[in-house]
């Protein structure tokens, strides 16, 4: 749970350690006056265990180990966390450090207790400074854990706040990993919950330690700025409090200083000087009620005027973290802008704390703290429905890190349902953000009443409707857009079902093909008395299904020959007669090398992701096919002629199956041709007016370099539904004046699209 900072100590603690320790664990116990004396005493019970546990025990600072659980426990009551929470935040190094086991815990105290202590020991396991998988990896653990409890990410974060402030007790070349990974991990994490408060304090704590530097020279500079703008701080609250008062509002008034990191970020990503940064200081305006927050906001634009265009009602449409205010900035005296945020004690609670309002509000006697759950538990919740379809680690990590950087544009659904969308989502993702369904069958999308593209990004404001089809399914290419988590995991999810149910429907027609040539007619059923067949082909196998091995079939982890041997033996042993005449026309079939419709798998276009087509020769209808299964790949579809083909051939003979076209074919083919013209304007006009005669989609076009001068090839790939279209294809374009040649692309002569 902390940077290792644990030594030996001496035999005995010196008076003074004691005195520290028992100093330390006074100042806690005055801050759980909202504790039951039951639960009081659990705690003290707890402090008693991990005190004795870590005895002999010194951090680099040379206090008592023991001081960094009680930090770690006083933080968490600053949270007003439940006993169970302070208990485990008091033995959270207990199991790792200390020899103590989990059975200890729950028999002293309980399991609840003991879980959390469990989860925060595996969290501190963690590396993130490893390579990526391992990172991903960590990550995914912690952020899983969190999910199920949201008091392990708290006790945990709480833990690196303390470590935080005490790392310049740590040798310095641990900083710069701490820091590092303090700020790309941890205090996201806390932004993403809601608790700005230790968001804006791990933030500066890294900056300080890994530019130690710029935060010194930031520090002055700030200090220096609070000196000249005293005067006017003064007379700005001032003003505030008197206009309050005239008109009997009771208020809070509290200055708000941006921190060095966010003045250095600022500066950095904005390329100013620190005299640019105009925004450093702000007030904030806590009023009673939520009506209150807009009357305030009358009277200071009564006071001051506002700066155009810098208002924002985070109250109507709260940030996603939960965030609720009103910002507006206004030209204070001598012309500074100053920024003002107004809200209410309930909404400041949540600003500075997040999810961890919910114990607030709960010892508070309130019980409205619906928002608050929801804000909290809708992104913990996501992170579980991603880990249930995502159970690479490496594709969790990727979703997970889009979602901790939000930075939300609000949106609404034609029936007035305000959405929060992160900045750069786009049309695909609002419809998969409805719900999943929507997103997996949408067509169209229209924004304003007007029809957009899908990869469109979402503005403020925009009004979108979600054009759907049931038979409609993801597209691939959305992949290549999509900006949300949960979008890419969806769309991933649902490409991989269709392709598994493809891989198996091929394999299936592969094996079935396979059998006859056995002489066995067609592929026993799993039920009807065949169960003991299949159990037996499967033990053979090593799958664990029937779909899984036609799976593997139609993937090429199986050869289907070899399966259908075995199958075919099995069922001969069960007393079921060859068929003979099948059997020799097979035979007869194999060794003439003629095609028997019967025996072949057909192809007819609608095989989706099992079946490719070589874009080394792009087969059309009509075209000489063989089908190459490669390991893993599925069926690959070559012209029989196909270099390529007659190579992979000769090395794995075992892998090519009889394939052939379909009498029709569901869509069109593409495949390549290459025109020759004589440079000139309108040439790539006219040669596009040829191929839409002939009814010929153009799906890619290069053109060579040289087209300043002379003769160019112009290189298409086309789609054409059948042989005897292309050569139609090709006939137009040669009448075309100014085409010196065209023909159809070949091996050795083919796009690189």
């Amino acid at each position: 749970m902390t940077s290792r900072n644990a030594s030996p100590a001496t035999e005995t603690q010196s008076p003074a350690e004691i005195n520290a320790a028992s100093a330390s664990f006074a100042s806690l116990i005055s801050k759980l006056d909202y504790l039951s004396a039951e639960d009081l005493g659990q705690v003290r019970l707890a402090y008693r265990f991990a005190d004795q546990a870590h005895l002999g025990q010194l951090r680099n600072s040379g206090e008592p180990y023991i001081t960094h659980p009680i930090a770690v426990a006083a933080q968490c009551a600053e949270w007003k966390l439940d006993a169970q929470a302070l208990m485990a935040a008091l033995l959270h190094d207990a199991m790792e450090d200390c020899g103590i086991t989990k059975p200890d815990l729950i028999e002293r105290f309980g399991s609840p207790v003991a879980e959390l202590v469990d989860g925060l020991t595996k969290l501190e396991k963690l590396h993130f400074n490893t390579r990526e998988e391992n990172q991903a990896e960590s990550f995914r653990k912690m952020l899983l854990a969190m999910a199920r409890d949201v008091r392990v990410i708290l006790i945990k974060l709480a833990d690196r706040m303390h470590n935080m402030r005490t790392l310049a007790d740590a040798p310095r070349q641990k900083w710069q990993r701490i820091s590092s990974e303090t700020l790309d991990v941890y205090a996201p994490i806390a932004h993403r919950l809601g608790l700005n408060q230790t968001y804006r304090e791990l933030q500066d704590l890294s900056f300080r330690h890994m530019r130690p530097w710029r935060h010194a020279i930031l520090s002055k500079a700030v200090a220096k700025a609070r000196g000249r703008r005293r005067d006017l701080i003064q007379k700005v609250q001032a003003d505030l409090e008197a206009t309050f008062s005239h008109h009997g509002m009771p208020v809070r008034i509290t200055g708000r200083e941006k921190t060095l990191y966010s003045v250095y970020n600022k500066m950095t990503e904005k390329n100013l000087s620190f005299a640019q940064v105009t925004d450093i200081y702000g007030f904030r305006v806590v009023v009673p009620h939520l009506i209150d927050c807009y009357t305030a906001l009358g009277l200071l634009h009564q006071l001051y005027k506002p700066v155009p265009g810098k208002f924002k009602d985070h109250i109507a449409i709260s940030k996603i973290n939960g965030y609720q205010s009103l910002h507006t900035t206004l030209v204070g005296p001598s012309g500074i802008n100053v920024e003002f945020q107004l809200r209410t004690e309930a909404m400041h609670l949540i600003a500075e704390t997040g999810v961890a309002a919910h114990w607030l509000y709960k010892n508070d006697g309130q019980n409205d703290i619906s928002h608050n759950e929801r804000m909290g538990s809708k992104w913990l919740q996501s992170l579980l429905d991603i880990q249930d379809e995502t159970r690479d680690a490496a594709e969790f990590w990727e979703h997970v890190k889009v979602d901790l950087f939000p930075d939300a544009i609000y949106v609404f659904t034609p029936k007035s349902r305000i959405m929060a969308m992160p900045r750069g989502a786009t049309m695909v993702d609002f419809a998969y953000a409805i719900h999943s369904n929507v997103g997996d069958h949408t067509v169209s999308v229209k924004v304003n009443n007007e029809e957009v593209p899908l990869r469109t990004e979402v503005k403020n404001g925009d009004v979108i409707e979600v054009i759907t089809d049931a038979a409609s399914s993801p597209n691939p290419a959305w992949l290549g857009f999509v900006r949300t988590a949960r979008a890419r995991s969806k769309i991933r999810q649902n490409l991989r079902s269709m392709a598994q149910s493809d891989s198996q429907h091929l394999g299936e027609k592969m094996l079935a093909q396979a059998l006859r040539a056995e002489g066995i007619e067609s592929l026993p059923d799993s039920s009807g008395g065949h169960e003991a067949t299949w159990d037996r082909l499967l033990r053979f196998t090593g799958n664990r299904s029937r779909a899984e091995l036609l799976t593997d079939i139609g993937l090429g982890k199986r050869i289907a020959s070899i399966v259908a041997k075995r199958l075919s033996k099995m069922l001969v042993d069960q007393g079921e007669k060859l068929n003979a005449l099948l059997l020799t026309r097979e035979r007869f079939g194999a060794q003439t090398g003629d095609a028997i419709a019967q025996t072949s798998v057909q192809i007819d276009g609608s095989e989706n992701t099992s079946v490719r087509f070589a874009q080394c020769c792009r087969p059309v209808p009509g075209d000489s096919i063989a089908g190459y299964l490669g390991r893993g790949e599925g069926l690959t579809v070559h012209g029989s002629n196909c270099q390529v083909a007659k190579k992979l051939q000769y090395k794995d003979p075992e892998r090519f199956i009889s394939v052939e076209w379909a009498d029709e074919p569901v869509r069109a083919f593409e495949t390549g041709v290459v025109v020759t013209v004589t440079n000139g304007k309108g040439v790539l006009a006219r040669v596009a007016g040829a191929l839409a005669t002939a009814e010929a989609d153009i799906t890619h076009i290069d053109m060579a370099e040289d087209s300043d001068h002379g003769a160019i090839d112009l290189k298409f790939v086309i789609a054409v539904r059948d042989l005897q279209q292309l050569e139609s294809v090709l006939r137009n374009l040669r009448r075309t004046p100014a085409v010196l040649r065209a023909e159809r692309i070949t091996n050795g002569n083919h796009l690189n699209n």
